[in-house]
């Protein structure tokens, strides 16, 4: 039996703010601020080079991707961290281009974060080898999954709406069509079961500054299949990514694991801050998250329903077809959120009229969210958004 959902004495939360915007940051843990003084003062400061010995720096990487493998349903070694999620995918990409050198169609669909369709281009263009990029709609990607795909390149959960794939049924069908799967994990881990190990998926990736709460700029991660890495030429050969980095060898000679996939220096202090912010799950069944975070997105779609006609439901109502995060559409979203924000309920807009609410059950329970849908109804029934104030856009939205 797991711990009790929410656990908000283990957070920083401001007072008066009902924060659902952690599919987008997390928020503080504690803890989290005294291991980044330790790790900068007594560590760095007090111990300097010595640290990468003394202070564990060197094998920081593999224990906190252990750790992170266990929250995804990965095997210990699976998990390499450091670098950011665009990379990662370059890495993926690149790696599942060469399991497939016959194949030339890259498949993704057209809701996916477009971070990972530039990367996609990207690599394309620097490729020039006469790779395409499909990108149909995300009902349609099982069917446009054919015997020329290469790879299955695709974020699990929808960023705008919250539309899950069905990650077992997506990576059989590509499989039985020959092709490899890479899936994105940034609005799932953390926020929903994930059994990569039974998926048998080639590759996976992810960021931990959203639902894991590791802090504005954490490192990301990315997962290898067992089974192929010592297979994978990573195209980032970078000198942590070799088998014996202190050797000094002119020559690349990949890492005997998944380390093969980091490529520079490990950022220590978001490793530590990290590190320290996964303490929260300690003790946490992912099953109980779910049924959690099913429970509160249900109640707000309710509350929100009743007392904002004005507003229309962008994600699936079976809770079982979305992520942690629901959205709704309106018109005049963008200023209708900045005066929700500026009355303590934080959420996020997504263009083009999306209204974005992440519920993360580690410090969110019933009570915040019905609060939080009444300032929504304030908000849209009076009209306060008209305010020129809230007609500004910012430069992140």
């Amino acid at each position: 039996m797991g711990v009790s959902l929410p656990r908000k004495e283990l957070f920083e939360l401001p007072e008066g703010v009902i924060y659902l915007d952690g599919n987008s940051l997390g928020v503080l843990p504690k803890g989290a601020a005294t291991r980044a003084e330790k790790t900068i003062t007594k560590e760095w400061g007090g111990q300097l080079i010595k640290a990468w010995n003394n202070a564990g720096w060197m094998a920081l990487p593999q224990v906190v991707g252990d750790r992170l493998a266990e929250l995804i349903g990965a095997p210990a070694g699976s998990v390499a961290t450091g670098d950011t999620l665009s990379i990662k995918v370059f890495q993926a990409l690149a790696a599942a281009l060469k399991m497939r050198p016959d194949r030339r169609v890259i498949l993704s669909d057209n809701g996916n974060f477009p971070s990972d369709l530039y990367m996609a281009e990207g690599l394309i263009e620097t490729l020039d080898k006469g790779y395409e990029l499909r990108t149909p709609a995300p009902e349609d990607v099982a069917e446009a999954i054919t015997q020329d795909v290469a790879v299955v390149m695709l974020t699990q959960v929808d960023y705008r709406t919250g539309r899950m794939h069905d990650m077992a049924a997506i990576t059989k069908r590509a499989h039985d069509m020959g092709a490899v799967v890479i899936w994105d994990l940034a609005h799932s881990a953390g926020a929903l079961p994930v059994d990569l190990a039974a998926s048998r998926a080639e590759f996976a990736v992810g960021c931990t500054y959203k639902y894991l709460n590791g802090g504005p700029g954490a490192p990301a991660f990315i997962y290898v299949r067992p089974d192929i890495v010592e297979d994978i030429a990573p195209a980032l050969s970078g000198w942590l990514g070799h088998d014996a980095p202190f050797a000094m060898e002119l020559n690349y000679r990949p890492a005997m694991a998944t380390e093969r996939m980091r490529v520079g220096t490990p950022p220590i202090l978001q490793l530590a801050v990290l590190q320290e912010a996964l303490k929260a799950w300690d003790g946490v069944e992912m099953a109980d998250l779910r049924a959690a975070s099913q429970r509160l997105s249900d109640l707000f779609i309710a509350e929100v329903e009743a007392r904002c006609p004005m507003l229309s439901l962008a994600s699936p109502r079976d809770a079982n077809l979305r992520g942690s995060q629901v959205s709704f559409a309106f018109e005049d979203g963008y200023a209708a959120m900045q005066a929700v924000i500026d009355r303590g309920v934080i959420g996020d807009f997504r263009a083009p009229n999306i209204m974005r609410f992440g519920f993360t059950p580690l410090y969110l329970d019933d009570a915040d969210i019905v609060a939080a849908a009444k300032i929504i109804e304030e908000v849209t029934t009076t009209e306060v958004w008209r305010e020129p104030k809230y007609q500004v856009k910012s430069r992140v939205t």
